[in-house]
């Protein structure tokens, strides 16, 4: 039996004081769903999904109690996430989308039907504190995929687009472990060393200027800086931010964590690299597609749309080597590896021969 309490000691002005002790409630107890089986709609995501029910907290004082409801995979809520907070209610609706993002985060897979587990736990104020557990209860659900990323793209005079922000701008491999870390390796140009030219930002969304990121320090005095931090708009701010950029054309490794704000810029060796000249996409997942080489960089090789399926596809080149990776949408593939494709989509695909770096982004996802 739980025994502590908590304690909330408030002045007045002539130095009297009054003690409020909140002592632990008895487990709320959460309804069993009327409906236990969930198809989880793709179109209508806004949508009502389910409602959670459950009976009042009561910590023996008037206090606005805070209610998490918790979605897990598992029985005991080893693999869980909170779903929603709300205060002073016993029941808190999640939407389609809500549903279908608790249920990816605890691994559910799409398009199938999985069990999940639901409970409540209330507390107290924002610290939560004297949290309780409820009953946990199970249900059926049907999830649509959910493609969690976030995927940047490059625009600058010192990248293969310029400045036009929708011109098959490249986009930026993702690592496969930190979702939030970005590289792009390869060939940056700045032939006189300008002080404006080498330039580059990192958009968002193709056609759009905002968001967009770059560095800390306003245009024009945005020197060249081999690390630093990244401002964005809107981002971390209400104007556009200044530029990254390289004093001198050539190969240069550029990592981007959004997590951290954080970049660098350093050279890369790429002499000896080998150049392909023909790289195609192959495989159960996929019909055989030749990829184009980026006539800015011979490393970099893409197609804006193919239609992929489940199943595994490898990146054959015109030596007869193939390649692939072990992780879905993104990372790095090894000679005589597979890429696993998860669920059906039109896809644009990024190869990196200097790296082995790859990202297959779904475009309707």
């Amino acid at each position: 039996m739980l025994t502590a309490c908590l304690f909330v000691l408030v002045s007045a002005c002539d130095d009297d004081s009054e003690k409020f002790v909140a002592t632990p409630t008895d487990a709320v107890q959460l309804a069993d769903l009327e409906i236990t089986e969930i198809e989880l709609d793709p179109v209508n995501t806004n949508n009502p999904a389910v409602t959670f029910n459950w009976s009042r907290a009561d910590y023996g004082q008037p206090a606005a109690v805070r209610y998490s409801i918790e979605i897990a995979s598992d029985a005991d809520f080893a693999n869980s996430t909170v779903a929603t907070t709300i205060t002073g209610n016993n029941a808190a609706t999640l939407s389609v989308a809500e549903l279908n993002s608790a249920a990816g985060t605890v691994g559910a897979p799409a398009f199938a039907w999985s069990t999940l587990y639901a409970r409540v736990t209330s507390s107290l104020g924002t610290q939560e504190g004297l949290p309780v557990d409820s009953n946990g209860i199970s249900f059926m659900v049907y999830p649509y995929f959910n493609y969690p990323f976030d995927d940047f793209y490059l625009v600058g005079n010192g990248t293969a687009p310029g400045w036009n922000n929708n011109l098959n701008n490249p986009a930026l491999f993702r690592d496969q472990e930190n979702p939030r870390l970005y590289y792009y390796t390869g060939f940056f140009s700045n032939d006189d060393g300008d002080y404006n030219n080498g330039r580059w930002k990192v958009l968002e969304e193709r056609g759009l200027w905002q968001p967009q990121w770059g560095v800390t320090d306003d245009e024009g005095s945005d020197d060249f800086k081999a690390a630093g931090e990244i401002a964005g708009n809107p981002g971390t701010q209400g104007s556009d931010p200044g530029r990254f950029g390289v004093e001198a054309t050539g190969y240069y490794e550029f990592t981007f964590n959004i997590s951290t704000k954080k970049y660098t810029t350093k050279p890369f060796d790429a002499s000896g690299a080998t150049e392909f000249t023909t790289i195609a996409i192959q495989g159960s997942a996929a019909e055989t597609t030749e990829m184009t080489k980026s006539t800015f960089d011979p490393h970099i090789w893409n197609i804006p749309s193919i239609r992929l399926v489940p199943g595994d596809l490898q990146f054959l080149t015109n030596t007869g080597s193939t390649w692939g990776g072990s992780t879905e949408f993104s990372g790095v593939a090894q000679e005589g590896g597979s890429t696993p494709v998860v669920v059906e989509d039109d896809y644009e695909v990024w190869f990196n021969t200097l790296t082995g770096r790859y990202i297959m982004i779904p475009l309707n996802l």
